[in-house]
């Protein structure tokens, strides 16, 4: 059974899968709470990706804001003070997120929400750099779910001195704490496309206009995905 689909057209190589994503939880949270966030989106979204939920690689050593709404265990991408600049494992961090980039090869773009947004935001900025990632094909596009910058000097040099230049979609919430640092996030992205919505520090469900921003997003990305000129070999 063949897992994709490749014809050739003249001399273009076509892939008919889906987009390939690793979904980047939140802080304190898990892989599994992140897949069941995601189903408030419609069948019509969610069946055009490919999905996959990492939990992050350190265990909560501090309370959930989940607790009492989803069940632990509850995990952390990297630990950081009361002002957010300062951090610690983000090194670690990295090197796991790529690992899990190898392990479901090959992943296309980055979901993240809350502090997985934060890595994913930050994450093709630093690939393109040279200081993470740089085993794994460069990152397609991202999807960004209450985002922010990270506020580290250091590490925020090393990830918007460039404008993150491909595709990307992000969820900004009237009522989200995050609101103005994802607002401010949109200042180091090229051309991002945006979904506004009234809600708080949550995955957001689509309404219509939000729905049909979505779905041309999906669009635009499953094109990348399909024209891919380096894909010469088909999963048996």
């Amino acid at each position: 059974m063949l897992t994709d689909i490749i014809s050739t057209e003249g001399s273009d190589t076509i892939t008919n899968r889906k987009p390939r994503i690793l979904c980047l939880h939140g802080f304190r949270t898990s892989g599994l709470i992140l897949n069941t966030q995601l189903k408030k989106w419609p069948e019509s979204v969610l069946e055009k990706l490919d999905l996959f939920f990492p939990d992050a690689p350190f265990p909560s050593n501090g309370k959930s804001e989940v607790e009492g709404i989803f069940d632990p265990p509850y995990y952390e991408w990297f630990q950081f003070n009361k002002e957010f600049t300062d951090y610690e494992n983000i090194d670690a961090c990295l090197e796991y997120i790529e690992e899990c980039m190898i392990k479901h090869a090959p992943i296309d773009g980055l979901l993240g929400f809350s502090q997985g947004a934060i890595l994913s935001a930050a994450l093709p900025g630093l690939q393109a750099k040279g200081i993470a990632l740089t085993k794994v094909p460069k990152i397609k596009f991202i999807m960004i779910v209450s985002g922010a910058k990270l506020k580290n000097e250091s590490w925020a040099e090393k990830a918007y001195s460039l404008p993150i230049q491909c595709p990307s979609l992000h969820f900004l919430g009237e009522n989200d704490f995050l609101k103005p640092y994802g607002t401010e996030l949109l200042k180091s992205v090229e051309n991002p496309v945006i979904i506004h919505h009234p809600k708080g520090h949550t995955i957001p469900r689509l309404d219509e206009e939000g729905l049909a921003t979505m779905l041309k997003f999906i669009d635009k990305i499953q094109k990348i995905v399909s024209n891919k000129e380096d894909v010469d070999v088909v999963t048996v």
